[in-house]
């Protein structure tokens, strides 16, 4: 099957919700491709294929959805796994990196010996909107002295440009 064919298969399996979280946005919810067993497993062959280029050593992938796409491409890409949570969820040392959201501030931690200086690094998540989130790990990651090999999403929200806050390479399968 062609490529165009496998992803519309994809996007058609993700449910619009309008008007969540509030007025005026429409929610891409990933629950209905995940819920398929077939469409999760193409979505993730689909995803490692674009990551593999990436090379990384680790996989670092950001609370909570990104952990489901970060495990299975850690596996397969044969790198290790690394959470990053919202602040006191991870025991032990802990770098934390706080930052500004539309309306507030929120604040990620990532264990203090999770990644060694230099290793090859890509930051996962389920969707890119608006990008805070995504640059926020990209920061804990140059903090611990690990090179950022690029981030990947599941879906990539365009109009709202986040890509633009991320430096590197930016991998992203499902495009609205």
């Amino acid at each position: 099957m062609q490529l165009d064919m496998r992803v519309a298969a994809l996007k058609s399996a993700i449910r619009d919700v309008p008007d969540f979280p509030k007025q005026g946005i429409v929610f891409k919810d990933i629950t209905t491709l995940l819920k398929d067993a077939r469409l999760f497993r193409e979505a993730m062959d689909l995803f490692t294929d674009l990551c593999q280029r990436a090379r990384p050593d680790k996989v670092v992938a950001i609370e909570s959805r990104g952990f489901i796409f970060g495990a299975v491409l850690a596996d397969r890409l044969g790198a290790g796994f690394v959470p990053v949570r919202k602040k006191g969820k991870l025991p032990g040392g802990k770098i934390a990196h706080t930052y500004d959201l539309e309306y507030g501030t929120d604040c990620l931690e990532i264990h203090e010996d999770a990644l060694q200086r230099g290793e090859r690094t890509l930051v996962v998540d389920d969707v890119l909107a608006t990008g805070g989130t995504a640059a926020a790990t990209g920061q804990l990651v140059g903090q611990l002295g690990a090179e950022l090999a690029g981030y990947a999403f599941l879906v990539e929200l365009t109009f709202l440009k986040g890509r633009d806050k991320l430096q590197g390479n930016v991998f992203s399968l499902l495009r609205y």
